[in-house]
């Protein structure tokens, strides 16, 4: 087949205006179903009897989406090359009482989503986002992209040794943002506050699931501009390179051999158990259905299954300049290196020896670099969606990313070239 165009420095453009569009993991799949649109996919519902027809489809469920494409003559037990991402970012969200204050201050109740780098959200200027759901049901997306919330952090005149012992902060009392003044705190403010500003009846919204974000926009960096400043690269970036090398292989997909997907869930930051996690039914579901759609039977499925491959694309961890010793010594990934292949004997990563056999083929096919990375053995290693995905589908599965710093950080440091280094190799994979 005749292979898509690389993708180039316009790709990492694409993806900065991808991420200071997607707030929220609700933005970020409504984003990628537009551009899925555009490609000539079409939204199927859950609720609907699905038919077999070729062609590009894909599901919305909350924060997570799942996309394929059907070549025409696949078989009901063609395999599937699935591209795993997740949509969330650790972050503060809103409660289910958000209207607090106090002194004066009129200040938005906020949780601790996943695990932030808590003082990553102090003293920066913050928009809110979400979804609102209304009293028929429905739901609308808001985006207050403006300085709207800030959490102050406390003067060193009042706290002297904060450089000298640490910042030590509070969960439930130190991170409340404050978004205006007043003594007559009154609940509903807040709410009613979207409201206006969404051209939403008052007294319509019923439900909400918001969550706070730096207004700051993405940013080249660095002398010859190769770094990349931004918000949510965990993991909006591989979400972004995905939905980029599905649309692209789609495109020139007439005589591919495995059906390609892009599998995007939300709630990975806290465990993935949900039915928009990948601890849930949703790719599962989706991917017998297609098998079954197709005429396919029991046994189509399983032949379909032990023959997938899933690329579990997650940020990974590039060497600190100044925190060189907490990396495994010999294994230091580098910005702009390339791809990383994570592994991990105790399965917190998903790859093993024949996983790294695809994705080094797949890298090799795009002509692009891959790097290796282990966690030092006196640190605690991370984990991701890949294991999930692998013991629940029987899924052969591969851990990979992009190294970054400032990993959940409110705004997170890459190379200005890996991200379309991962999508090249993405197309490769997705192509077989």
């Amino acid at each position: 087949m005749s292979a898509p165009s690389r993708f180039d420095r316009g790709h990492t453009d694409d993806l900065m205006s991808f991420l200071a569009a997607s707030p929220t993991p609700y933005h970020a799949v409504a984003h990628a179903a537009e551009r899925l649109d555009k490609a000539g996919f079409r939204q199927v519902a859950e609720t609907d009897a699905w038919d077999g027809t070729s062609g590009g489809k894909y599901v919305l469920r909350g924060g997570a989406i799942v996309a394929w494409y059907v070549p025409e003559g696949a078989e009901p037990h063609t395999p599937f090359r699935i591209v795993g991402a997740h949509t969330d970012s650790p972050n503060l969200r809103v409660k289910p009482r958000p209207d607090i204050g106090a002194h004066g201050w009129r200040q938005a109740a906020v949780e601790i989503y996943g695990g932030p780098l808590l003082n990553s959200w102090l003293d920066r200027d913050l928009g809110l986002a979400g979804r609102l759901t209304l009293r028929d049901g429905s739901t609308r997306l808001v985006n207050v992209d403006r300085p709207l919330l800030r959490v102050p952090q406390l003067a060193i005149h009042l706290d002297r040794s904060v450089n000298s012992d640490g910042l030590k902060l509070d969960k439930q009392r130190h991170l409340q943002p404050v978004w205006g003044m007043g003594d007559d705190v009154r609940d509903g403010d807040l709410i009613a506050f979207l409201e206006e500003t969404s051209d939403i009846p008052a007294g319509e919204v019923t439900g909400w699931d918001l969550m706070v974000h730096s207004v700051e926009p993405p940013a080249y960096l660095g002398r010859d501009k190769e770094l990349v400043a931004g918000p949510r690269m965990d993991n909006l970036l591989s979400v972004h390179a995905g939905t980029a090398a599905l649309t692209a292989v789609a495109a020139h997909g007439a005589d591919l051999r495995y059906i390609p997907v892009l599998a995007a869930f939300d709630h990975e930051e806290n465990g993935s158990q949900s039915d928009t996690g990948a601890d849930g039914p949703l790719l599962g579901g989706v991917l017998e259905r297609s098998v079954f759609a197709r005429g396919g039977s029991y046994e189509d499925r399983a032949r379909a299954f032990a023959g997938t491959v899933c690329l579990s694309s997650d940020t990974g961890h590039a060497v600190h300049p100044n925190y060189a010793e907490r990396h495994d010594p010999t294994h230091h990934p580098r910005v702009d290196g390339g791809p990383i292949l994570k592994v991990n004997v105790n399965n917190r990563y998903a790859t093993d020896g024949s996983g790294r056999a695809v994705f080094a083929a797949a890298c090799e096919k795009a002509d692009v670099p891959f790097q290796s990375f282990v966690s030092n053995n006196s640190m605690p290693c991370g984990t991701t969606i890949g294991p999930i995905t692998a013991a629940r589908h029987g899924i052969r599965t591969v851990d990979i990313g992009v190294a970054i710093l400032s990993m959940h950080s409110a705004r997170e440091l890459c190379g200005a070239k890996d991200p379309f280094l991962l999508a090249n190799v993405l197309v490769a994979f997705l192509e077989g």
